[in-house]
């Protein structure tokens, strides 16, 4: 078969989107037959099955029992807004970015909070802005793994034991696939909608030592929605951190979040989930060694994400058009693999440079990530015909 050449095969589940992801292996609604439905979420057999929830993300994750585990609302964006609402201010803050939702909170910090005392350490898509800059006896905000680039910190190396301020880390990209040294991370932030493919609205927030010792010492001078309250006369909520949620939570997505997470536990656990996602990411990096018309938007291999595959189009003829041009011609490729439905939901992000990004997560199969790889092939040759 040549590339231009229409594949025989097609993935059996085209659900390459980075967000919500795609269910795991499986999953059928009879999942949910079980769902705690028309009852309180307050009542005891609600409070149960949130605590359920709590328990198997500890499990998994590997959280040790130092830290508090919450669900709350507004997604991941809700979470990473609490912690930034609720604790910044005492002290300097560094925000690090390097992709479109690092780049949120920084306007967050500056625009919307105005704080006096901060810094914003950036680098363009592609690379990993210079963790050096950081100063750790500031509080410093950053993403484990930048979604929309395709970038993510090799380690938690860069982090010192002995910091004086808080490490606030938007991991929902990474969490579930990428090892999180909860040691050096006073607070981690994720959403069920990205590796295990729940369904979305909810955030999960993990609180550290210092960041409940920060919340029961420090009063911003700011009002704070009832959403992001996490104290009260002084002292942490405990409720939050034990199914007594802030708001109603969905129990039909909290059961679903733990049918992913017993899923997950069937594979091996975090382990099986690292594992599954490292061999995804794999498949699609082979591909890019072997054809020189695509390549890796994240520039140094040690920084790629294992979840969220940012590639971009590198042939000549193509780079030889304006942005627009290179906008339009990734867009068709894109809308091709839709139409044909073998790939769906896998353009760039909207503020990311132009090309693919390709949801490699656990909840993925290795065989789809295979059968899609010729696909590519075949829509690139079909675009590039048209330009004559």
């Amino acid at each position: 078969m040549t590339d231009n050449t229409k594949p025989a095969t097609r993935p059996a589940r085209p659900y390459f989107s980075s967000g919500p992801c795609a269910k795991r292996p499986g999953w059928t609604l009879e999942a949910l037959t079980d769902a705690l439905l028309g009852r309180s979420h307050r009542s005891k057999p609600g409070k149960t099955r949130l605590q359920h929830a709590i328990d198997l993300t500890r499990d998994v994750l590997q959280v040790p029992d130092t830290h508090r585990i919450g669900i709350v609302p507004g997604s991941d964006t809700g979470a990473v807004e609490m912690a930034m609402w609720t604790m910044l201010g005492q002290r300097g803050v560094d925000v690090v970015a390097w992709e479109s939702f690092g780049s949120g909170w920084v306007t967050d910090v500056l625009k919307q909070l105005k704080l006096n005392d901060a810094r914003k350490i950036e680098a363009p898509y592609g690379e990993l802005a210079d963790l050096g800059e950081v100063d750790f006896d500031r509080d410093v905000i950053f993403t484990w793994n930048g979604t929309t680039s395709g970038v993510r910190v090799p380690n938690g190396d860069f982090i010192p034991e002995d910091r004086g301020g808080l490490t606030i880390c938007d991991a929902t990209s990474a969490a579930f696939a990428q090892d999180l040294p909860f040691d050096k991370l006073d607070v981690v932030t994720f959403s069920w909608q990205k590796v295990l493919g729940g369904e979305g609205a909810h955030g999960v927030i993990i609180l550290g030592p210092r960041a409940v010792e920060r919340l029961e010492s420090y009063t911003p001078d700011r009002a704070l929605p009832k959403i992001f309250r996490l104290t009260k006369g002084g002292k942490l909520i405990e409720g939050v951190f034990k199914g007594e949620t802030i708001n109603t939570p969905s129990m039909l997505c909290v059961e679903d979040y733990i049918d992913a997470l017993e899923w997950a536990k069937s594979v091996g656990g975090l382990s099986g989930l690292i594992g599954r996602a490292d061999a995804n990411a794999q498949v699609l990096w082979d591909f890019v060694d072997k054809n020189d018309w695509i390549g890796n938007l994240a520039k140094d291999p040690a920084t790629r994400s294992n979840t969220s595959v940012c590639l971009t189009i590198t042939d000549p003829d193509v780079l030889a058009l304006d942005a627009d041009g290179q906008e339009a011609f990734a867009k068709a490729l894109v809308g091709q693999l839709d139409k044909e439905g073998v790939a769906y939901d896998i353009g760039a992000y909207r503020d990311a440079p132009a090309g693919l990004r390709i949801w490699a997560g656990a909840t993925v199969e290795t065989a789809d990530l295979e059968a899609l790889i010729p696909w590519l092939a075949y829509a690139f040759e079909t675009q590039k015909k048209s330009l004559g």
